[in-house]
């Protein structure tokens, strides 16, 4: 080893303390900056950055950790594999990549899914027998030499090649039975390039981040690994190697990595939990650090200071050296605890954001090395937090568990789906394919400005209540005079799908700066779930019946349901995630019955992140399934026969949950489907799904304003699968980050594709 690796992070938040690099990009997006200025931006968050966790007493701070728009898309880039599609658009190498992530006019982007089992999203690499790998982007090395003129020498982290292949997916013109990891050993050898190329700049180690192997994995796939780190850890012309895999255990990659000629291993103590006799039987970690990912990097609780220290101590002598580190990257994580000034005191006192979790790791690592006295304070501090939190009166609500302990079997179930179908085919008396969307509308700088008035105190609630129903009725209208037969109310009084929700429940708090990147410049404020949930007052009924009383078409009442809810918040981790799961049910369950008692005939519960709470190896997801399934349908089940519920999904790998969208018994599921262009409606086929089903035919996370015909052949293709008693038109998600420039025509092509298609059912 050249040196150690020392107390680290696995990687930082990357948008800015206060989203510098979200605004920034919008206005490139928008061409009121230039790339240069754009570049300037991301250049002092990442100077910030290695100042920060330099500054912080780290013993190596990870680099290349920034990016324009998602990691996966900057690996694909750096390594050549950019589609012909975006190489013949002619343009410069950012706008090649930002066409790589939202498309450029006839052009549609890469597709999108999630990072594993967290609400991050990735671009699809493709991948073919075509693609030539090639060093065509230095900016890791740019990074580190960057940081080099701030006087540190960062830790260059990118994703592993087995990883990347993994998770790539063919492109096409693959043939049948090719997969991305046929080609690893060209992409390795790429890899060994870059390697050699940061070896001579300085660098002293690399992160190659291999969290694929948490999930179940075949030989080939294993060997594919070993031979990947027999190759470059064999490198003479290389940096130290540091292999870490995060959101679970690494399993039977776990012997591969420790035997392979690497320096470091990185291990995820907070989801996986490798039992201590299983790490003594590999001798190859003894010339090895480990580094313990002791601090959750997922989750904003502060650390239980002592029980991290105890796991660590019983790692001490399995290693050549013990390191303490993050569960995995702090991207996760909200910026600083420090700036919510108007969170209450008592439940900011028990989080850790990204700042304090750097600290805690730190702490940690002084301990582990010089023992626990220098460190006393912070120990008692944490030991006394802990303490607070697990005698807190405000967790628990007896009311609320009292009703859980309540329910019956016939809670969770309905009518049988033919006679559902019947009374909803009477009630509704809607046309084939009937069109709508998913729920949200363009949110406008009026109404952005509107909301902010009312948190300020600038606007009073009638005002505000008067503002709302002035966008819902223009929202309305507008739905009518496109011809939509399913209309919503648009959402403008809600901020975010999940944030909304949560500050009208109970057991919620919520932050003013907890920003999280989603994907590019989208970010997200989730909420923080410390206790019993419970709905003290209806919260949608007043926005949809007003719309309802509008329009003579059917409005669609919008919700989010328990598992999305629980997957975009920071939940309590002192409870079964189930329980949790049921108490927000029973809120949703709530709401439900208030509107179809209001008069709405069709309620959506949106259950986007229904795949994404799916644990990665197989054994593990029969009980998760169990209980996702039974609190969607214990939030709907308490309506009658000829109330229409649907549910959407988004951004998923649905091959995987398949039987449970089935099982959720929904009327009308809608899916995301338009950039994988219907695929996922073979799964759906293959079970027999027999519910009304709307893949989407307008992909609403590209700029893009898709064509009538485009749509058209969607429809034709969706037609092949789905009889058109039981299809749905609709976009493949809300609207509300799109704007009305994109949003009108496509909607217009959307009822246009739909009609010209109705016509041919003859």
């Amino acid at each position: 080893m050249t040196s150690t690796i020392g107390s680290t992070v696995l990687g930082y938040p990357r948008i800015g303390p206060d989203r510098e690099l979200k605004r920034a990009l919008e206005r490139y997006w928008a061409s009121t900056i230039d790339e240069a200025q754009l570049r300037d931006v991301a250049r002092a968050v990442r100077a910030d950055t290695v100042r920060t966790l330099h500054e912080a007493g780290l013993g190596s701070v990870p680099g290349n950790t920034g990016s324009f728009y998602d990691h996966v898309l900057d690996t694909a880039v750096t390594f050549g594999a950019i589609p012909p599609r975006y190489t013949r658009l002619g343009l410069g190498p950012l706008d090649t990549y930002f066409a790589m992530a939202r498309g450029v006019g006839p052009v549609p982007p890469l597709e999108m899914t999630k990072w594993f089992d967290t609400n991050y999203h990735y671009l699809v690499p493709e991948i073919g027998p075509g693609t030539r790998f090639a060093l065509t982007d230095r900016t890791a090395l740019d990074h580190f030499r960057e940081a080099l003129e701030q006087g540190v020498r960062t830790r260059p982290v990118l994703v592993g090649p087995v990883t990347f292949l993994l998770l790539s997916k063919p492109d096409s013109e693959a043939p049948a039975g090719f997969t991305p990891l046929d080609t690893v050993d060209d992409l390795v050898a790429v890899y060994a390039e870059l390697l050699g190329e940061l070896h001579r700049a300085g660098a002293e180690w690399v992160q190659l981040d291999e969290p694929a192997f948490v999930a179940d994995r075949g030989p080939a796939e294993l060997a594919a690994l070993e031979e990947t780190y027999r190759v470059l850890g064999s490198l003479t012309d290389r940096p130290d190697i540091f292999v870490p895999g995060y959101f679970g255990d690494l399993g039977e990659a776990l012997p591969v990595l420790a035997s392979a000629p690497i320096e470091a291993i990185g291990l995820d103590l907070r989801a996986g939990d490798p039992r201590v006799e299983d790490l003594a039987a590999l001798p190859g970690l003894r010339d090895k650090t480990l580094v313990a990912g002791l601090v959750d990097g997922r989750n904003v609780w502060r650390t239980d200071l002592d029980r991290a220290l105890s796991t660590a101590a019983t790692l001490l002598g399995m290693a050549g050296e013990v390191a303490v580190g993050t569960s995995c990257s702090l991207l996760h994580v909200p910026y600083d605890v420090a700036a919510e000034t108007r969170l209450d005191p008592q439940v900011a006192s028990w989080l850790a954001f990204a700042r304090q979790k750097v600290d805690e790791v730190v702490v940690l690592g002084r301990a582990l090395s010089e023992g626990r006295d220098p460190v006393a304070d912070e120990l008692t501090a944490a030991r006394e937090t802990v303490a607070d939190r697990a005698r807190a009166e405000r967790v628990r609500d007896e009311r609320v568990r009292r009703r859980l302990a309540a329910l019956r079997p016939e809670d969770t179930r309905r009518e049988d789906y033919e006679t559902r179908r019947v009374a909803q085919d009477d009630s509704l008396r809607l046309p084939p394919l009937p069109t709508t969307t998913i729920g949200s509308f363009p949110q406008t700088t009026d109404v952005r400005r509107a909301r902010a008035a009312l948190r300020r105190g600038d606007l009073d609630k009638a005002g505000y209540t008067a503002r709302m129903r002035t966008e819902i009725e223009r929202v309305v209208r507008l739905q009518e005079e496109l011809g939509l037969d399913v209309v919503v109310h648009g959402e403008p009084e809600r901020n975010d799908m999940v944030q909304y929700f949560a500050e009208h429940l109970a057991g919620f708090a919520e932050t003013d700066h907890g920003w999280v990147q989603s994907y590019g410049s989208r970010c997200v404020r989730p909420p923080i779930l410390f206790g019993d949930v419970s709905r003290p007052a209806p919260i949608t009924v007043e926005w949809a019946t007003y719309a309802q009383s509008l329009t003579d078409k059917p409005v669609k009442g919008m919700l989010t349901g328990p598992v999305t809810i629980l997957a975009w918040s920071f939940v309590r981790d002192d409870q079964p995630l189930g329980d949790t799961a049921k108490q927000v049910a029973l809120a949703i369950r709530d709401e439900v019955a208030d509107l179809e008692s209001a008069g709405l005939r069709v309620i959506q519960v949106d259950e986007p992140a229904l795949r994404e709470l799916l644990p990665l190896r197989a054994g593990r997801q029969r009980d998760y399934l169990d209980w996702a399934v039974a609190a969607f349908r214990l939030a709907t089940s308490g309506v009658r026969a000829d109330t229409q519920v649907h549910t959407h999904l988004c951004y998923s790998e649905f091959g995987d949950v398949i039987d449970a969208i089935v099982a959720l018994d929904a009327d009308v599921t809608s899916i995301e489907a338009a950039r994988s262009r219907m695929e996922v409606l073979g799964d759906l086929g293959a079970v027999g799904f027999a519910r009304g089903v709307g893949p989407g035919v307008y992909d609403i996370h590209s700029p893009r304003v898709p064509e009538r015909a485009e749509m058209t052949d969607l429809l034709r293709a969706a037609l092949e699968a789905v009889p058109a008693h039981r299809l749905w038109v609709n976009p493949d998600c809300g609207l509300k980050t799109r704007g009305y420039a994109e949003v009108e025509p496509a909607l217009r092509h959307l009822v246009a594709a739909a009609t010209e298609v109705r016509g041919s059912l003859a």
